[in-house]
């Protein structure tokens, strides 16, 4: 049999059968709606309260601080059109940085398309924000900055609690209220996560990125936040997101969370010491090829490369061919064909971006499969430069 070596947990995780356990009687045995008066559905009320306190524990947080969403998506949606809509008689005046996801950069560009100014904080090379251009950019009409906690892409950490005493400063010198956002779907549950040490009103998390179902999110709001819900009607989730609960799934999300808070420490290392082997193995053994991101600040599990002379997509079929699942970057935009605006923005050329290549391990991941992937990545680089409409650009 071919092998199948999964290397794509960036881009969503398996389940794990722990949290599949959890999640089974709510199916089919204690169905109810949360919002119904008799046994069935206080039987589930108590199940998701429950399971909200455990997320908001995990985090830091109040439980009911928490609001659970249908996917990290809708809360960064929620997140900033809810803001945006309940401040704007304050101001129009919103910030992220350019390397966001592409649901944070889309719901940014629609709100300028309802005439809200949106700046688009520079990073290095390396990923990071540029504090001193946030500085300069917030003035009395700011009512938002988002910051991603980490690149999906890269796996670069920024700087969060750095960048939330840059917000506190300036809403005591201004006199105003600027909300401070972070999109934290890639680092909760594989780093320490707590709302009170990064100092964010909001945070948005994502069950299916730490081994939880899909279909599950949650958006961190603090207490006091000014903000206007996305979807109306039947006043769940206190009133901030109306829609039937989706009771297996945030059971499941609390399990996942109960498991990285015994294990993710553990997990952190073993990780760190795989993907300290694959850069060296890749940068040793391929020449040409390059590091994208930060080595010092970055996810234990997310690595990316860009080779000189070949295409990113064709990489990842040729690995694919190979048993093993590889990405080019956010799986949300994989089938573009445009470069990926966040190495663009970390000062990648577009055929350099195009030669792209995210490598993410996680809880299965062995080091016999990095050893396989360090096997047969030189011969695949070296085929495709051959034939590769950038081979031009390669240079033995």
């Amino acid at each position: 049999m071919k092998k199948k070596i999964y290397l794509d947990y960036a881009a969503t995780t398996p389940v794990d059968p722990r949290v599949k356990r959890a999640m089974e009687p709510f199916f089919c045995e204690k169905f109810g709606n949360t919002m119904s008066l008799h046994s069935f559905g206080q039987e589930a009320k108590i199940a998701l309260e429950e399971a909200r306190g455990i997320v908001a524990n995990f985090m830091g947080a109040k439980p009911g601080e928490v609001i659970f969403t249908s996917s990290a998506t809708e809360a960064n949606n929620f997140a900033l059109k809810g803001i945006a809509f309940a401040n704007k008689d304050r101001g129009n005046h919103i910030i992220i940085s350019s390397i966001e996801h592409p649901c944070v950069m889309e719901s940014a560009k629609w709100l300028e398309s309802q005439g809200f100014e949106i700046t688009k904080l520079k990073v290095n090379r390396q990923g990071i924000v540029d504090l001193k251009e946030l500085e300069k950019s917030i003035k009395k009409e700011t009512i938002l900055v988002s910051i991603m906690h980490a690149n999906n892409e890269i796996g670069t950490i920024e700087p969060i609690e750095k960048i939330s005493k840059i917000i506190k400063t300036q809403n005591s010198k201004l006199k105003t209220q600027i909300y401070f956002h972070s999109d934290a779907a890639q680092t909760f549950g594989k780093i320490p996560v707590n709302v009170q040490r990064l100092g964010v009103d909001l945070m948005t998390v994502s069950a299916h990125k730490m081994y939880g179902p899909k279909g599950v999110g949650a958006l961190y709001i603090k207490e006091g936040t000014k903000i206007t819900p996305l979807l109306h009607g039947g006043g769940h989730e206190m009133g901030f997101r109306s829609s039937t609960v989706n009771v297996p799934g945030i059971v499941g999300f609390a399990k996942a969370c109960q498991i990285a808070q015994k294990e993710m420490e553990k997990e952190a290392k073993r990780l760190k010491k795989l993907k300290e082997k694959l850069i060296k193995g890749v940068l040793s053994k391929v020449k040409g090829s390059h590091l994208v991101g930060s080595l010092k600040n970055s996810l234990p599990n997310i690595t990316n490369f860009w080779f000189e002379g070949v295409e990113g997509e064709s990489i990842v079929i040729q690995l694919d061919l190979l048993g093993i699942a590889v990405s080019t970057g956010s799986a949300c935009s994989s089938e573009k064909l445009q470069a990926s605006h966040v190495l663009l923005a970390c000062g990648l050329k577009p055929w350099q971006a195009h030669g792209s290549l995210r490598v993410s391990l996680g809880r299965w991941t062995k080091e016999s499969d990095i050893d396989y992937f360090l096997k047969v990545l030189p011969q695949v680089i070296e085929n495709l430069r051959k034939i590769s409409p950038f081979k031009k650009t390669w240079k033995k």
